[in-house]
């Protein structure tokens, strides 16, 4: 059965052995980082939190190669289904949505049947950057005025990050520069974009005026993105700032080699330590050497994407590649330079790498579909060989 999954298993081989590096790295430091989750708020066994993860990824690397074996075009249909879908889910997190370890924010939804918490927020970007790659490829080369791309587009994206901004704000800017850099990437007139962007901010604006008006609506969440971005830019003793020295006390530990597997003392006392500042601690355990070891990962897979979305055969393919996989690397460089306080507290997970499975499950998601697309070119060029060796006088015009 192995054979025939290996046998079956196409696309960029790098980025598979990528993924799959970062996958197997991710066990010790969430298996090390764990023992605080365990010992202060659970049983004291950290090995089922090292099971769960297993699981999580065992999931994830399941639904990577689900989607990889579906021919990408597929997506573009898919996407049109799936927005609806998104909004509907979206609208019952922001009704019922719950709290996860003390987060004071409804962005997850319990799944009845399998008793687990889902993130809809991460399933609505990937979702989000393929209907907009099915756009922007529709359109390419055409004269097309602003006013024809308000409905189609831009309605789409305004609703879905309207919707995830009261519970995550620093997931709503992501996606909303991304979407932006797609759009620029994909020809969208650049007048039209500075009208989106200027038109964003204002939105922001407003929903701050509403939200401190009416603090009863949205309860702290203002107040949290000020408190995050004051912490970041002043000296004040915030809880963002205790979570920011205790990182920096993680890095500062760890010199060039590391205090070695399992021995971080941070991890005891730095909130999250397994997920949004899981990168500490792999500094702290693991040196300067495994952070440089993720940053060239994280780098290659950015140099992969560009080259598959290169090879890619269609417009869509070409976008796709690149809709669903920046946010991966830009996610991770986020993730980073909140550690070393290059960049205020977000909340975001390191892809591949922090526990948590609806982050696992997403990031799988969107490699699978940049695996379709290189899947699709490895068949094109497998059919030009048979038919170069079905035709020799293509060969021997070619040594002529």
């Amino acid at each position: 059965m192995a054979q025939g999954i290996f046998k079956n298993i196409k696309g960029d081989r790098l980025i598979w052995a990528i993924a799959t590096l970062l996958a197997i790295f991710s066990f010790l430091p969430v298996y090390s980082a764990a023992s605080n989750l365990a010992y202060t708020g659970g049983s004291g066994n950290t090995f089922s939190y090292l099971v769960k993860h297993s699981m999580h990824l065992f999931l994830g690397f399941a639904i990577m190669y689900a989607v990889h074996r579906i021919p990408y075009r597929y997506f573009r249909g898919l996407s049109m289904i799936m927005i609806p879908v998104v909004i509907v889910l979206l609208i019952l997190t922001v009704l019922q949505g719950t709290t996860i370890d003390g987060a004071n924010a409804s962005r997850w939804i319990k799944i009845p049947i399998l008793n687990m918490s889902f993130q809809t927020s991460t399933l609505a970007s990937v979702v989000l950057m393929v209907y907009v790659a099915r756009y922007l490829s529709k359109i390419k080369d055409k004269a097309v005025s602003f006013k024809e791309t308000i409905l189609p587009l831009w309605a789409p994206v305004f609703i879905v990050l309207a919707l995830i901004l009261p519970a995550n704000f620093s997931t709503t800017a992501i996606m909303f520069l991304m979407v932006v850099l797609l759009t620029f990437l994909g020809g969208y007139p650049v007048r039209y974009l500075l009208v989106i962007i200027g038109s964003g901010v204002l939105a922001l604006i407003f929903f701050i005026l509403i939200a401190k008006s009416f603090p009863e609506v949205m309860p702290n969440r203002v107040d949290t993105w000020m408190s995050r971005i004051e912490s970041f830019t002043s000296d004040e003793k915030t809880q963002e700032a205790y979570q920011i020295e205790n990182a920096k006390i993680a890095i500062a530990s760890g010199g060039v080699s590391g205090l070695g597997p399992g021995k971080s003392i941070q991890k005891n006392i730095l909130p999250q330590s397994s997920s949004d500042f899981i990168f500490a601690i792999i500094i702290e355990e693991y040196g300067l050497v495994g952070g440089l070891f993720l940053l060239v990962m994280y780098s290659w897979l950015l140099f992969r994407l560009v080259i598959v979305s290169q090879k890619s055969d269609t417009i869509f393919g070409k976008l796709l590649v690149l809709g669903v996989g920046l946010p991966i690397v830009f996610q991770a460089l986020i993730n980073m330079a909140v550690a070393v306080e290059l960049f205020p507290v977000t909340g975001q997970t390191l892809p591949l790498i922090s526990s948590g499975g609806t982050s696992i499950w997403m990031t799988c998601l969107a490699i699978g579909i940049i695996l379709s697309v290189s899947a699709k070119r490895e068949e094109i060029k497998a059919k030009e060989d048979e038919t170069r060796e079905d035709n020799p006088l293509d060969i021997l015009s070619e040594t002529i």
